[in-house]
């Protein structure tokens, strides 16, 4: 199954990284990186270890501010806020490390996360939008299930269920493929291209399963070194001398499939 572009929508809203800085005790860690992603895309960023895609993610969310650049929703300057704020605008994420409560049942994890938006009000509305969010991934018959009991890839899965039932506008996804065979991110590729045509949101998806990229996403954007290496196609990218020297070209055949 291949990306088949953003389903048509009357008013695509935009979610955009300018000229972002981050810097660590004078370490940059992103230097002068601009991003953007609209509803009913998938966008990639891919780079080697070490070249700034978390910290990104974790910037463009509000989890730790911009030394530099700014983050905008649409025209709205998000750049300040915190990350719940950011997350009660529209804009949720996953982890790379995962975070589940791991005593707690997969729907109560859930839960969690739909409580906390404005779109859910009232005790029966987020169970509703939770129940739904597990449908959605497959996980109905683990919603009683204490989540620290699943297996890896299932937990992945929460993870992503979790933020769909914020009903956000765009979803950001870290590594959710890591640790899975290639069959685990066959149905991860199957998953995220349905819940983007359902849905309409955008994603902006990091990984290093460079098979999994070249097919989820739209464009692709390259780090290196904390810096935008290159930017386009996926097959514009996956040509691109810069980017086999730096990142592709250390990859394993498999991976290059």
């Amino acid at each position: 199954m291949e990306a088949a572009g953003p389903p048509g929508r009357t008013h695509q809203m935009k979610l955009t990284a300018k000229s972002i800085t981050k810097t660590f005790a004078g370490v940059v860690a992103l230097s002068d990186v601009s991003v953007g992603v609209e509803q009913g895309e998938i966008v990639g960023v891919i780079g080697p270890n070490g070249s700034g895609k978390t910290t990104l993610i974790n910037v463009i969310s509000g989890v730790i501010p911009a030394t530099g650049g700014r983050v905008l929703l649409d025209d709205e300057d998000c750049t300040a806020k915190p990350s719940h704020q950011v997350a009660r605008d529209g804009v949720a994420r996953t982890f790379q490390t995962i975070r589940l409560f791991s005593e707690m049942t997969v729907l109560e994890n859930v839960e969690v996360a739909a409580s906390g938006n404005p779109a859910t009000k009232g005790l029966v509305r987020p169970r509703r939008v939770s129940r739904e969010a597990l449908a959605r991934l497959g996980l109905g018959e683990h919603a009683s299930t204490v989540a620290g009991h699943l297996a890896y890839g299932l937990q992945r899965r929460v993870e992503i269920a979790r933020a769909i039932a914020c009903r956000p506008k765009f979803v950001l996804l870290d590594e959710p493929a890591a640790g899975l065979n290639e069959a685990e991110s066959d149905e991860l590729l199957r998953t995220l291209l349905e819940l983007r045509d359902a849905l309409g949101f955008g994603v902006l998806l990091v990984d290093h399963d460079l098979r999994l990229m070249m097919r989820a996403t739209d464009r692709i954007y390259v780090l290196n070194e904390g810096k935008l290496l290159a930017e386009g196609s996926p097959q514009e990218v996956r040509h691109n001398p810069e980017v086999i020297k730096a990142y592709i070209g250390t990859e394993t055949r498999k991976d290059r499939t």
